[in-house]
């Protein structure tokens, strides 16, 4: 009880860290994704956007660190709000979204290491986290690991939701279509994923939703820590 005390999702002020007025702004952004409009809502990103997310960060940052201690929470989990623009054809400046990366601490520039992730978005909030769009060199150590069938990879699956967004059509070159683990070998990211309602995020058990959701997304993150060489929460980080 203490533990689930601690871990409620209200800043400092005794509120939830998120209003309905985060969704608002975001819903309204999408419509109006201009810098005019962006530069006279700018002190509406800074009260029910930015503001409460870094206040939240904050807040989650030991939690983090007790769950896992090679992650680390900060300001600069927090993705900025506007877009890179140079190689899209979308030139729309802000993203219509907020969202945060809890990153390792020997790979904190590495938005493709595994990490875990926050997303709001009207409608379509969630957390969890993983490895995304690895290099080759990395996918193939995840595939080799899948390919012997490591019991560990077996715990995850029964741990986790795997997202399948992200995965070929076809086996990847190399592997036995007949492998009983085929569709984990399709996979190009490795993500577990838990939705979370707009009612959720402005609640005050927002906070105990995304911790139980880290915990069980941690069982994936230290099984690709491990694949890929980077030290877990049970060793100790030399930086």
């Amino acid at each position: 009880m203490a533990r689930k005390a601690l871990a409620r999702s209200v800043d400092a002020r005794g509120a939830p860290h998120f209003t309905p007025e985060l969704f608002r702004f975001l819903l309204e952004l999408r419509y109006n994704n201009d810098r005019a409009w962006f530069q006279a809502n700018k002190a509406r990103y800074e009260q029910y956007v930015k503001g409460p997310f870094l206040r939240f960060i904050a807040d989650l940052a030991p939690h983090l660190e007790a769950l896992n201690p090679a992650y680390t929470a900060n300001e600069r989990s927090l993705f900025r709000i506007h877009r890179d623009t140079r190689f899209s054809h979308d030139k729309s400046p802000y993203k219509t979204h907020a969202a945060a990366q809890f990153r390792h601490l020997l790979a904190s520039s590495d938005v493709h290491a595994p990490g875990f992730y926050l997303h709001l978005e009207p409608g379509q909030s969630g957390v969890g986290g993983g490895l995304w769009q690895p290099d080759p060199e990395n996918l193939a150590r995840v595939r080799a690991a899948i390919d012997r069938q490591d019991f560990r990879w077996l715990e995850v699956k029964q741990a986790v939701p795997l997202s399948e967004e992200d995965k070929l059509k076809r086996p990847p070159k190399g592997f036995d279509p007949a492998h009983p683990l085929i569709e984990d070998l399709k996979l190009k990211s490795f993500i577990a994923w838990f939705p979370l309602s707009d009612e959720e995020v402005c609640s005050a058990a927002f906070m105990d939703r995304v911790l139980e959701a880290l915990r069980r997304t941690d069982a994936l993150v230290s099984y690709l820590c491990e694949v890929l060489k980077l030290p877990t929460g049970a060793e100790p980080v030399k930086g």
